[in-house]
Order: C-alpha cells, then structure tokens, then sequence
C-alpha cells in the first residue's frame, strides 16, 4: 500500500515527489471536508454546485499536470521504442 501511495504522489522516476500532485490531493481532500462540515452544519446538499466545484478541482489538477510533463525527471528503468507499421 506504501508503494501505491509512493507512485501516485511521484514522477516517471517514482523518486520525486511532484508538489503539484501532492497540493492537487490536497485540495480534493479540503473539498471534500469542507462539504461534509457544511452539509453537516446547514442540512443543504446541493448535487450540480458540489460537481462543478469538483470537476474544476480535477481539470485543474490534471491541466497543471500536463503543463509541467516536460519538467518530469526521466525515468532511467523506462525505455520506450517505436517501430514503423509495415504495409
């Protein structure tokens, strides 16, 4: 379970951890507990706001994600070959 933990909060490399993945989770997690003290305090849940909220979280998190992929660390385990379809 460390290792899945590991990996999910690391780089290609599943070295370094990625601030951007760690403050994405982050995030996720206060929204989450946010929701949950506000439905506990007022009773109201309301189900379209919570997903807009949420899906702005996820796009964000992964349009950060996509942004900042060439700064990756490389992956020295990793090799990657290519070949020509032949007709």
């Amino acid at each position: 379970m460390i290792t899945l933990i590991k990996n999910i909060f690391t780089g290609v490399d599943n070295k370094t951890f990625d601030l951007g993945r760690l403050l994405w989770a982050k995030m996720a997690i206060v929204y989450s507990a946010v929701t949950a003290y506000h439905v506990y305090k007022t009773g109201n849940f309301e189900y379209q706001n919570w997903a807009i909220g949420a899906g702005a979280i996820l796009a964000a998190g992964g349009g950060s994600l996509a942004l900042k992929a060439a700064t990756e660390p490389k992956s020295s385990n990793s090799t990657v070959t290519v070949s020509k379809p032949t007709n």
